[in-house]
């Protein structure tokens, strides 16, 4: 999977980021998954990658929502 860059998220309409959002929590739960059942990710970087990637969409979708109420 690819992670989205930062200037890509910002551009994406609200029903999109949601899209990402759901997709790359599936993701990391798929990941968490393979953890626990003490398998070895193919990528173990990209844990923390797709973290923060969901942090950062929570975010844009927050400052979006407090633009639009202002």
């Amino acid at each position: 999977m690819k992670i989205p860059k930062l200037s890509e998220l910002i551009i994406l309409p609200e029903l999109q980021l949601q899209e990402k959002l759901a997709e790359m929590k599936k993701e990391l739960l798929k990941v968490n998954a393979k953890i626990a059942t003490k398998v070895i990710p193919d990528n173990p970087g990209s844990i923390k990658l797709m973290k923060k990637t969901v942090a950062k969409i929570l975010t844009i979708m927050k400052s979006n929502k407090n633009k639009k109420s202002q």
